[in-house]
Protein backbone atom coordinates (compact mmCIF):
# COMPACT_ATOMS: atom_id res chain seq x y z
CA UNK A 1 0.00 0.00 0.00
CA UNK A 2 1.15 3.62 -0.85
CA UNK A 3 -0.12 6.88 0.25
CA UNK A 4 -1.89 9.28 -2.17
CA UNK A 5 -3.45 12.43 -1.54
CA UNK A 6 -6.66 12.57 -2.50
CA UNK A 7 -7.18 15.35 -5.79
CA UNK A 8 -10.75 16.80 -5.69
CA UNK A 9 -13.13 14.54 -8.47
CA UNK A 10 -15.68 14.19 -10.29
CA UNK A 11 -15.57 10.43 -10.18
CA UNK A 12 -18.52 8.60 -8.60
CA UNK A 13 -17.40 5.25 -8.60
CA UNK A 14 -15.40 4.19 -5.34
CA UNK A 15 -14.86 1.36 -3.21
CA UNK A 16 -14.05 2.13 0.38
CA UNK A 17 -12.97 -0.62 2.94
CA UNK A 18 -12.63 0.05 6.80
CA UNK A 19 -14.50 0.55 9.53
CA UNK A 20 -17.88 0.98 8.24
CA UNK A 21 -20.70 2.98 10.66
CA UNK A 22 -24.27 0.38 10.08
CA UNK A 23 -26.64 1.40 11.90
CA UNK A 24 -25.59 1.44 15.33
CA UNK A 25 -22.66 -0.59 15.03
CA UNK A 26 -19.29 0.05 13.49
CA UNK A 27 -18.16 -2.85 11.49
CA UNK A 28 -15.46 -3.68 9.45
CA UNK A 29 -16.36 -4.17 5.19
CA UNK A 30 -16.56 -1.85 2.17
CA UNK A 31 -18.89 0.69 0.82
CA UNK A 32 -19.34 0.32 -3.33
CA UNK A 33 -20.37 3.45 -4.99
CA UNK A 34 -20.99 3.48 -8.92
CA UNK A 35 -22.93 5.82 -10.83
CA UNK A 36 -23.47 8.22 -7.27
CA UNK A 37 -25.22 5.47 -5.53
CA UNK A 38 -24.47 2.31 -2.93
CA UNK A 39 -23.52 -0.80 -5.07
CA UNK A 40 -23.42 -3.90 -4.26
CA UNK A 41 -19.88 -4.84 -5.78
CA UNK A 42 -16.84 -3.05 -6.71
CA UNK A 43 -17.63 -1.29 -9.72
CA UNK A 44 -15.20 -1.43 -12.74
CA UNK A 45 -12.46 1.59 -12.77
CA UNK A 46 -13.62 1.95 -8.90
CA UNK A 47 -11.12 4.39 -7.30
CA UNK A 48 -10.18 1.80 -4.90
CA UNK A 49 -9.27 3.42 -0.66
CA UNK A 50 -8.51 1.70 2.23
CA UNK A 51 -9.15 3.57 5.28
CA UNK A 52 -6.27 3.84 7.92
CA UNK A 53 -6.74 2.76 11.12
CA UNK A 54 -8.84 4.42 13.24
CA UNK A 55 -10.77 5.97 10.24
CA UNK A 56 -14.61 5.62 9.41
CA UNK A 57 -16.73 5.63 6.75
CA UNK A 58 -20.21 6.47 7.30
CA UNK A 59 -23.37 8.01 6.01
CA UNK A 60 -23.46 11.47 5.91
CA UNK A 61 -24.53 14.03 8.67
CA UNK A 62 -27.91 15.28 9.28
CA UNK A 63 -28.73 18.35 10.80
CA UNK A 64 -32.17 18.67 11.81
CA UNK A 65 -31.87 22.60 13.14
CA UNK A 66 -29.85 24.76 10.87
CA UNK A 67 -30.54 28.62 11.09
CA UNK A 68 -27.71 29.37 9.74
CA UNK A 69 -23.89 28.85 8.76
CA UNK A 70 -20.50 30.45 7.60
CA UNK A 71 -22.07 33.97 8.01
CA UNK A 72 -25.09 33.15 5.80
CA UNK A 73 -28.44 33.05 7.41
CA UNK A 74 -31.82 30.94 6.14
CA UNK A 75 -33.92 34.06 5.72
CA UNK A 76 -35.10 35.86 3.01
CA UNK A 77 -31.98 35.75 0.63
CA UNK A 78 -31.71 32.76 -2.05
CA UNK A 79 -27.79 33.38 -2.46
CA UNK A 80 -27.48 32.96 1.49
CA UNK A 81 -29.49 30.22 1.93
CA UNK A 82 -27.61 28.23 -1.07
CA UNK A 83 -24.50 29.31 0.66
CA UNK A 84 -25.42 27.30 4.05
CA UNK A 85 -25.87 24.15 1.83
CA UNK A 86 -22.79 24.37 -0.08
CA UNK A 87 -20.59 25.58 3.22
CA UNK A 88 -21.94 22.62 5.28
CA UNK A 89 -20.18 19.27 3.62
CA UNK A 90 -16.97 20.66 4.93
CA UNK A 91 -18.32 19.73 8.36
CA UNK A 92 -19.69 15.89 7.42
CA UNK A 93 -23.51 17.25 6.53
CA UNK A 94 -25.03 15.88 3.54
CA UNK A 95 -28.63 16.93 4.11
CA UNK A 96 -30.30 19.32 6.82
CA UNK A 97 -33.54 21.08 7.67
CA UNK A 98 -33.23 24.90 6.94
CA UNK A 99 -34.61 26.59 10.29
CA UNK A 100 -36.67 29.59 10.43
CA UNK A 101 -37.54 31.14 13.63
CA UNK A 102 -40.19 33.09 14.25
CA UNK A 103 -40.69 36.08 12.44
CA UNK A 104 -43.17 38.38 11.71
CA UNK A 105 -45.92 37.78 8.86
CA UNK A 106 -44.26 39.34 6.26
CA UNK A 107 -40.82 38.09 6.90
CA UNK A 108 -42.39 34.46 6.94
CA UNK A 109 -43.88 35.64 3.26
CA UNK A 110 -40.14 36.67 2.19
CA UNK A 111 -38.34 33.63 3.56
CA UNK A 112 -41.03 31.16 1.76
CA UNK A 113 -40.43 33.47 -1.89
CA UNK A 114 -36.40 32.96 -0.66
CA UNK A 115 -36.50 29.23 -0.43
CA UNK A 116 -39.04 28.73 -3.47
CA UNK A 117 -35.88 30.53 -5.43
CA UNK A 118 -33.40 29.02 -3.74
CA UNK A 119 -31.01 27.22 -5.99
CA UNK A 120 -29.25 24.62 -4.33
CA UNK A 121 -25.73 23.44 -5.26
CA UNK A 122 -24.95 20.11 -6.29
CA UNK A 123 -22.22 19.64 -3.98
CA UNK A 124 -24.14 21.28 -1.08
CA UNK A 125 -26.30 19.47 1.50
CA UNK A 126 -29.29 17.84 0.56
CA UNK A 127 -32.73 20.25 1.95
CA UNK A 128 -34.41 17.41 3.91
CA UNK A 129 -37.69 20.09 4.50
CA UNK A 130 -37.84 23.10 6.78
CA UNK A 131 -38.02 22.92 10.41
CA UNK A 132 -40.56 25.47 11.44
CA UNK A 133 -39.10 26.84 15.25
CA UNK A 134 -41.92 28.89 15.94
CA UNK A 135 -44.13 30.85 15.87
CA UNK A 136 -46.46 28.53 17.76
CA UNK A 137 -44.19 29.02 20.85
CA UNK A 138 -44.64 30.18 24.61
CA UNK A 139 -44.14 34.01 25.24
CA UNK A 140 -42.17 32.63 29.00
CA UNK A 141 -39.76 30.88 27.11
CA UNK A 142 -39.09 32.56 23.73
CA UNK A 143 -35.08 32.68 24.65
CA UNK A 144 -34.13 34.45 21.73
CA UNK A 145 -37.29 34.41 19.65
CA UNK A 146 -39.10 37.98 18.73
CA UNK A 147 -41.96 37.73 21.65
CA UNK A 148 -44.21 39.92 19.55
CA UNK A 149 -44.35 37.82 16.64
CA UNK A 150 -45.37 34.79 18.37
CA UNK A 151 -49.44 33.09 17.82
CA UNK A 152 -51.25 31.16 19.32
CA UNK A 153 -52.08 27.72 17.03
CA UNK A 154 -55.26 28.32 15.36
CA UNK A 155 -56.64 26.60 12.69
CA UNK A 156 -56.16 29.16 10.01
CA UNK A 157 -52.74 29.54 11.44
CA UNK A 158 -51.64 25.83 11.19
CA UNK A 159 -52.89 26.01 7.88
CA UNK A 160 -51.36 28.70 6.27
CA UNK A 161 -47.80 27.63 8.10
CA UNK A 162 -47.99 24.22 6.15
CA UNK A 163 -49.52 25.75 2.55
CA UNK A 164 -46.78 27.51 2.73
CA UNK A 165 -44.02 25.71 3.34
CA UNK A 166 -44.73 22.19 3.83
CA UNK A 167 -42.48 21.65 6.75
CA UNK A 168 -40.82 18.50 7.37
CA UNK A 169 -40.57 19.38 11.70
CA UNK A 170 -42.20 21.90 13.22
CA UNK A 171 -41.77 22.77 16.57
CA UNK A 172 -44.53 23.94 19.48
CA UNK A 173 -45.35 24.72 23.11
CA UNK A 174 -48.35 21.99 23.89
CA UNK A 175 -49.49 24.17 26.52
CA UNK A 176 -50.94 27.08 24.34
CA UNK A 177 -55.00 27.05 23.68
CA UNK A 178 -55.82 25.17 20.25
CA UNK A 179 -52.30 23.13 20.67
CA UNK A 180 -53.79 19.46 20.68
CA UNK A 181 -56.10 20.52 17.11
CA UNK A 182 -52.77 21.75 15.89
CA UNK A 183 -51.06 18.48 16.78
CA UNK A 184 -53.12 16.20 14.94
CA UNK A 185 -53.92 18.95 11.75
CA UNK A 186 -50.16 18.75 11.25
CA UNK A 187 -49.59 14.97 11.81
CA UNK A 188 -52.07 14.51 9.48
CA UNK A 189 -50.23 16.69 6.93
CA UNK A 190 -46.91 14.27 7.90
CA UNK A 191 -45.15 17.06 9.73
CA UNK A 192 -43.16 16.13 12.74
CA UNK A 193 -44.02 17.95 16.05
CA UNK A 194 -41.30 18.60 18.11
CA UNK A 195 -42.02 19.54 21.58
CA UNK A 196 -40.00 23.43 22.46
CA UNK A 197 -39.59 26.60 23.74
CA UNK A 198 -42.44 25.42 26.47
CA UNK A 199 -43.61 25.97 30.09
CA UNK A 200 -45.58 22.11 29.42
CA UNK A 201 -45.88 20.41 32.85
CA UNK A 202 -44.60 16.54 31.76
CA UNK A 203 -48.87 15.58 31.91
CA UNK A 204 -49.19 18.16 28.94
CA UNK A 205 -46.06 16.43 26.95
CA UNK A 206 -47.93 13.27 27.37
CA UNK A 207 -50.99 14.45 25.99
CA UNK A 208 -49.18 16.11 23.31
CA UNK A 209 -46.99 12.82 22.25
CA UNK A 210 -50.38 10.66 22.73
CA UNK A 211 -51.84 13.40 20.13
CA UNK A 212 -48.75 12.79 17.65
CA UNK A 213 -45.80 15.35 18.75
CA UNK A 214 -42.37 12.73 18.15
CA UNK A 215 -39.20 15.07 18.59
CA UNK A 216 -38.49 17.60 21.84
CA UNK A 217 -36.45 20.30 20.48
CA UNK A 218 -33.33 20.81 22.38
CA UNK A 219 -33.33 19.20 25.45
CA UNK A 220 -33.09 21.51 28.87
CA UNK A 221 -33.06 24.63 26.56
CA UNK A 222 -36.24 26.68 26.63
CA UNK A 223 -37.71 24.61 28.84
CA UNK A 224 -38.24 23.30 32.38
CA UNK A 225 -36.01 21.10 33.89
CA UNK A 226 -36.16 17.84 35.82
CA UNK A 227 -37.29 17.71 39.72
CA UNK A 228 -38.33 15.14 42.35
CA UNK A 229 -42.12 16.06 41.78
CA UNK A 230 -41.96 17.82 38.29
CA UNK A 231 -40.78 15.68 35.64
CA UNK A 232 -40.96 18.07 33.16
CA UNK A 233 -40.91 17.65 29.30
CA UNK A 234 -37.38 15.83 29.30
CA UNK A 235 -38.82 13.64 31.65
CA UNK A 236 -41.99 12.86 29.62
CA UNK A 237 -39.84 12.12 26.47
CA UNK A 238 -37.90 10.08 27.81
CA UNK A 239 -40.97 7.65 29.36
CA UNK A 240 -42.56 7.78 25.96
CA UNK A 241 -41.64 5.24 23.43
CA UNK A 242 -41.01 5.96 19.80
CA UNK A 243 -40.24 9.55 20.70
CA UNK A 244 -37.01 11.24 19.96
CA UNK A 245 -34.83 13.69 22.13
CA UNK A 246 -32.63 16.09 20.47
CA UNK A 247 -30.01 17.64 22.36
CA UNK A 248 -27.48 20.65 21.24
CA UNK A 249 -23.96 19.21 22.41
CA UNK A 250 -21.58 21.99 22.09
CA UNK A 251 -20.21 21.97 25.41
CA UNK A 252 -22.13 25.65 26.38
CA UNK A 253 -25.96 24.40 25.84
CA UNK A 254 -26.12 21.47 27.91
CA UNK A 255 -23.24 20.85 30.90
CA UNK A 256 -21.45 17.99 30.42
CA UNK A 257 -22.98 16.35 33.46
CA UNK A 258 -26.49 16.92 32.18
CA UNK A 259 -25.51 15.58 28.72
CA UNK A 260 -24.01 12.34 30.56
CA UNK A 261 -27.45 11.81 32.36
CA UNK A 262 -29.29 12.53 29.22
CA UNK A 263 -27.30 10.16 27.08
CA UNK A 264 -27.58 6.93 29.35
CA UNK A 265 -31.29 7.85 29.85
CA UNK A 266 -31.95 8.17 26.18
CA UNK A 267 -29.91 5.35 24.17
CA UNK A 268 -31.38 5.06 20.65
CA UNK A 269 -33.89 7.95 21.20
CA UNK A 270 -31.04 10.50 21.42
CA UNK A 271 -30.46 12.93 18.28
CA UNK A 272 -27.86 15.36 17.74
CA UNK A 273 -28.48 19.00 16.25
CA UNK A 274 -26.53 21.62 15.99
CA UNK A 275 -28.89 24.57 16.03
CA UNK A 276 -26.13 26.19 14.26
CA UNK A 277 -26.65 30.35 13.57
CA UNK A 278 -24.68 32.73 11.11
CA UNK A 279 -22.00 32.85 13.44
CA UNK A 280 -21.11 29.39 13.45
CA UNK A 281 -18.23 28.56 11.09
CA UNK A 282 -17.51 31.81 10.80
CA UNK A 283 -14.80 34.73 12.46
CA UNK A 284 -15.80 36.29 15.59
CA UNK A 285 -18.03 39.37 15.79
CA UNK A 286 -21.63 40.38 15.18
CA UNK A 287 -24.21 38.58 12.69
CA UNK A 288 -28.20 38.37 12.52
CA UNK A 289 -30.87 36.33 13.38
CA UNK A 290 -34.35 37.17 12.16
CA UNK A 291 -33.18 40.89 12.57
CA UNK A 292 -31.70 40.60 15.73
CA UNK A 293 -28.30 41.39 16.53
CA UNK A 294 -25.71 38.77 17.48
CA UNK A 295 -22.08 38.50 19.14
CA UNK A 296 -19.74 35.17 18.76
CA UNK A 297 -17.37 35.35 21.48
CA UNK A 298 -15.44 32.54 20.23
CA UNK A 299 -17.18 29.85 22.50
CA UNK A 300 -20.77 31.06 22.38
CA UNK A 301 -23.65 33.03 20.51
CA UNK A 302 -25.67 35.29 22.43
CA UNK A 303 -27.62 38.65 21.97
CA UNK A 304 -27.90 41.64 23.48
CA UNK A 305 -29.38 40.49 26.53
CA UNK A 306 -26.64 37.84 27.30
CA UNK A 307 -29.30 34.53 26.26
CA UNK A 308 -27.93 31.57 23.98
CA UNK A 309 -29.32 32.23 20.58
CA UNK A 310 -28.14 29.19 18.87
CA UNK A 311 -24.72 27.48 18.65
CA UNK A 312 -21.58 28.75 16.90
CA UNK A 313 -20.25 24.59 16.13
CA UNK A 314 -21.52 22.44 13.59
CA UNK A 315 -22.77 19.00 13.85
CA UNK A 316 -19.84 17.49 13.79
CA UNK A 317 -18.25 18.78 17.17
CA UNK A 318 -21.47 16.90 18.95
CA UNK A 319 -20.02 13.25 18.52
CA UNK A 320 -16.55 14.28 19.79
CA UNK A 321 -18.58 16.37 23.26
CA UNK A 322 -20.97 12.68 23.42
CA UNK A 323 -17.64 10.61 23.08
CA UNK A 324 -16.17 12.92 26.31
CA UNK A 325 -18.91 11.88 28.61
CA UNK A 326 -19.01 8.50 27.46
CA UNK A 327 -21.15 7.26 24.75
CA UNK A 328 -19.36 4.63 22.39
CA UNK A 329 -17.80 6.04 19.02
CA UNK A 330 -20.48 4.41 17.40
CA UNK A 331 -23.64 5.49 19.17
CA UNK A 332 -21.82 8.78 19.44
CA UNK A 333 -22.12 8.95 15.51
CA UNK A 334 -25.06 6.88 14.82
CA UNK A 335 -27.12 9.99 17.27
CA UNK A 336 -26.60 12.44 14.50
CA UNK A 337 -26.90 9.79 11.32
CA UNK A 338 -28.65 7.46 12.72
CA UNK A 339 -31.22 8.80 14.36
CA UNK A 340 -32.25 11.53 12.49
CA UNK A 341 -32.80 9.17 9.48
CA UNK A 342 -35.61 6.70 11.13
CA UNK A 343 -36.87 9.85 12.71
CA UNK A 344 -37.63 11.29 9.00
CA UNK A 345 -38.66 7.29 8.41
CA UNK A 346 -35.47 7.47 5.74
CA UNK A 347 -34.27 4.40 4.37
CA UNK A 348 -31.45 2.74 5.16
CA UNK A 349 -28.45 4.98 4.07
CA UNK A 350 -26.02 1.85 2.87
CA UNK A 351 -28.42 -0.18 0.91
CA UNK A 352 -27.95 -1.01 -2.58
CA UNK A 353 -29.27 2.14 -4.79
CA UNK A 354 -29.45 4.57 -2.05
CA UNK A 355 -27.66 8.42 -3.15
CA UNK A 356 -23.56 7.45 -2.12
CA UNK A 357 -23.78 10.84 0.82
CA UNK A 358 -20.76 9.54 2.95
CA UNK A 359 -18.58 11.47 5.31
CA UNK A 360 -15.21 10.14 6.00
CA UNK A 361 -14.02 10.92 9.54
CA UNK A 362 -10.58 10.11 11.21
CA UNK A 363 -9.39 9.29 14.71
CA UNK A 364 -10.50 12.05 16.27
CA UNK A 365 -14.11 12.26 14.18
CA UNK A 366 -12.78 15.20 11.78
CA UNK A 367 -14.73 15.14 8.48
CA UNK A 368 -11.34 14.50 6.39
CA UNK A 369 -13.75 13.97 3.06
CA UNK A 370 -17.44 14.31 2.22
CA UNK A 371 -19.03 12.28 -0.66
CA UNK A 372 -22.83 13.27 -1.80
CA UNK A 373 -23.85 11.43 -4.65
CA UNK A 374 -20.74 10.04 -5.19
CA UNK A 375 -18.68 13.06 -6.18
CA UNK A 376 -16.34 14.70 -3.80
CA UNK A 377 -18.07 17.79 -1.57
CA UNK A 378 -15.40 18.43 0.03
CA UNK A 379 -12.36 17.31 1.17
CA UNK A 380 -9.32 18.33 3.67
CA UNK A 381 -6.76 19.78 2.07
CA UNK A 382 -3.66 18.13 3.77
CA UNK A 383 -5.60 14.55 4.03
CA UNK A 384 -3.99 11.26 2.75
CA UNK A 385 -5.83 7.92 2.23
CA UNK A 386 -4.00 5.01 1.16
CA UNK A 387 -4.83 3.38 -2.26
CA UNK A 388 -5.06 -0.42 -3.02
Amino acid sequence: MIAVRMAPTTSTSWSITGTVLHGWRLVQGCVHIADGTIAAEVPHGARLVVLPDGWIVAPGFWDLQVNGFAGAEIGDDPDQIAHVAAALPAHGVTGFCPTLVTRTPGAYRRAQQALAETRWPEDGARNLGVHLEGPLLSPHRAGAHHTRALTLPTDDRVSSLINAFSPRILTLAPELVGADAAIGLLRRAGVIVGVGHTEATAAECARAIATGARLLTHAFNAMPGITARDPGPVAAFLAAPNTHIAVIADGVHVAPETLAALERAAGRQLVLVSDAVAAAGAPLGNYLLSGRRLIRDGRAVRDHAGRLAGSAHAISHGPQELVRVGRSVARALASAITAPRRLLSAPDPLSIGEPADLVVLDEHLQPQLTLIGGAVAWREPRTTLTAA
